[in-house]
């Protein structure tokens, strides 16, 4: 009886050996799997994803994972040559338009100098208006593409947001007086700094400062954090959260008779996103508000 209980003693060993081995095994195929998936993911590369491990389960695992990733990296490159030709496209199309734009309104100018009937004039004038509509979002397709072109953690500096924020109101000052807007201004004594492209800031702040003098009810109200949130409110009656919704997207404009091309705040979101950084709108009783944190 004694020999019988020590050889089952022998052979549940044996069992518990064996299945530490394996599972030693899966979980050093784990960490190679993990390992690989991340190289594969740093790197642009079609090398597969190998590990040492003979199960097969770990291996068919790895060969699943591996396919994936190739089918993911076939789709990233189809979506960056799309959205490259894309980007050409808008730079050719807007630079062509440019030039013949700029005849036009010459043109134009010479006519407003000559005489003519007031039904003329009256028309002249509307067909100026919307050369003008016309030539400001030719300017702002040239300008977005070239934004979403250039890769802003490419001219890194410290900036200090208070110092940036107080000077970006101050080149909105003649707009905001036009509106008759005064802001209510919050900016902490302590030093905020962040790693950040200067211009990129200054576009991304003019942008969001722009937006409120079309569309604030008269008032707006900037502040800064310690912790780098600059926040923008103002009342907007003409918003709702449908519409706050789509204001980050391109083109997409609020019908309250002002001219804009709807990229703008796209344009804002796009360089604050490849800064590392993020912005968001939200309406709350008629109260709008951006919220951009770096």
């Amino acid at each position: 009886m004694l020999y019988l209980l020590c050889g089952l003693c022998a052979v549940l060993l044996a069992v518990i050996c064996i299945l530490l081995v394996r599972l030693a095994g899966c979980r050093q195929a784990a960490d190679e799997i993990r390992a690989e998936f991340a190289a594969r993911l740093a790197t642009d590369t079609n090398v597969g994803i190998d590990i040492t491990s003979s199960d097969r389960k770990m291996r068919r695992l790895a060969a699943d994972i591996d396919r994936q990733l190739k089918r993911l990296r076939k789709e990233h490159i189809r979506y960056a040559q799309g959205d490259r030709e894309l980007k050409d496209a808008i730079t050719n199309i807007s630079h062509d338009l440019r030039t013949p734009l700029t005849a036009i309104c010459g043109y134009m100018e010479l006519l407003e100098q000559e005489s003519m009937p007031d039904t003329v004039r009256r028309y002249l004038g509307i067909i100026s208006n919307r050369v003008d509509a016309l030539k400001l979002l030719t300017e702002e397709l040239f300008r977005y593409s070239v934004v979403v072109s250039v890769d802003p953690y490419d001219s890194r500096e410290t900036v200090v947001l208070n110092r940036a924020l107080e000077e970006c109101i101050a080149g909105c000052h003649g707009a905001l007086m036009e509106k008759g807007i005064t802001p209510e201004i919050s900016i902490p004594e302590a030093r905020v700094a962040r790693q950040l492209n200067k211009l990129a800031l200054a576009r991304i702040l003019g942008n969001v400062i722009g937006n409120a003098v079309k569309y604030s009810g008269g008032d707006l109200r900037i502040w800064l954090s310690e912790q780098g949130v600059i926040t923008f409110c103002n009342r907007a009656a003409q918003l709702d959260e449908v519409t706050v919704g789509r204001l980050f997207d391109r083109f997409y404009t609020v019908e309250t008779g002002q001219n804009g091309t709807g990229l703008g705040l796209s344009i804002a979101k796009t360089l604050t996103e490849q800064m590392g950084g993020s912005i968001t709108a939200s309406i709350t009783e008629g109260m709008f508000t951006i919220e951009i944190h770096f």
